[in-house]
């Protein structure tokens, strides 16, 4: 690289630095007076525990990290591994942020993520682990359950979804279940994360007061406020009777969002042999001209209109 290129290079460090900090926060803190936010939510935002990163630390270790699961996913391919990933933990504990940042560089043809809905009337009629034996990894795909068959020793136990007998028969099966997609060669990675009840209410006080995360706010997210202790009688039991050590289980403290995510990404780029896979040059090839093609004109209604530019 030449100096002047060098030169150009390093000045636009800063702007490239503001986009990337654009790109990744989604939790954006009210800017702007056109969003006539609440007070509460203000003072919630102003008053929240500041995280033990500080911006520019967090963005370069999670490039960093997402360098690393970049290699992770080349090598999946070049290999046919098999990864599945479990996400669960307390409503609000930071699954889906962590998740995001794991698949954000990373091909939705090798890394792709499963969240189902509540069971339809069919499914409720099937063998329990059904519905989740179709998402299972193929070789050379990493698969992330947003929530998974865990749902039975979690809220389905909780809220009564699910008898006493069923909820039984889920934990004499789960543990013969995951031995066999071990066995199978299907790597299983579980993660739970944990927050605190405090913060836990200060989340979901977000989430009601800012229209941006109401979405993520539902029905059952308030009972299980209500439902606090149940859920962790209901955890410790999971623990209990489905850590085995073809599949343990791995907890990521979940108060610091930042720390959490860095915490879980690094953990599991350690459960995973993986290795760099060589690969050839990349050459662009030169384009093709030809002397006779006319660009036709395209109708002006067919562009989007320019608002912004």
């Amino acid at each position: 690289m030449s100096d002047e290129r060098r030169k150009r290079a390093l000045e636009e460090t800063e702007w490239l630095e503001d986009e990337i900090e654009e790109l990744l926060n989604d939790d954006i803190a009210p800017f702007h007076d056109e969003f006539d936010l609440p007070e509460e939510l203000l003072e919630i935002y102003a008053t929240a525990p500041p995280s033990k990163l500080s911006r520019k630390v967090y963005l370069g270790e999670l490039l960093m990290l997402q360098r690393e699961l970049i290699k992770l996913q080349e090598w999946v391919v070049d290999s046919g591994e098999k990864i599945a990933i479990i996400f669960e933990g307390r409503d609000s504990a930071g699954k889906g942020g962590a998740i995001k940042r794991i698949t954000q560089r990373l091909n939705p043809r090798v890394a792709r993520v499963v969240a189902l809905n509540k069971p339809t009337e069919r499914e409720t009629t099937q063998w329990y682990f059904q519905r989740y034996v179709p998402h299972l990894p193929s070789g050379g795909e990493i698969v992330l359950f947003d929530r998974s068959w865990y749902n039975r020793s979690g809220v389905e136990q909780v809220m009564g979804f699910a008898t006493p007998d069923q909820v039984e028969q889920f934990y004499q099966d789960v543990p013969e279940f995951e031995r066999m997609l071990v066995r199978s060669g299907i790597r299983v990675i579980k993660y739970w994360f944990s927050i605190t009840d405090e913060e836990q209410q200060r989340r979901f006080s977000m989430r009601i007061l800012d229209p941006l995360k109401q979405w993520k706010l539902s029905p059952m997210d308030l009972q299980a406020r209500v439902q606090w202790e149940q859920y962790t009688k209901a955890k410790e039991q999971a623990f209990e009777r489905t850590n085995i050590p073809e599949a343990p289980w791995f907890i990521v403290e979940g108060n610091d969002k930042k720390v959490a995510r860095l915490n879980c990404i690094s953990h599991l780029l350690e459960q995973v042999p993986y290795d760099d896979v060589p690969h050839e040059p990349i050459e662009l090839p030169e384009r093709v001209y030809n002397s006779n093609y006319e660009r036709q004109v395209i109708p002006s209604e067919l562009y989007v209109k320019n608002r912004y530019g």
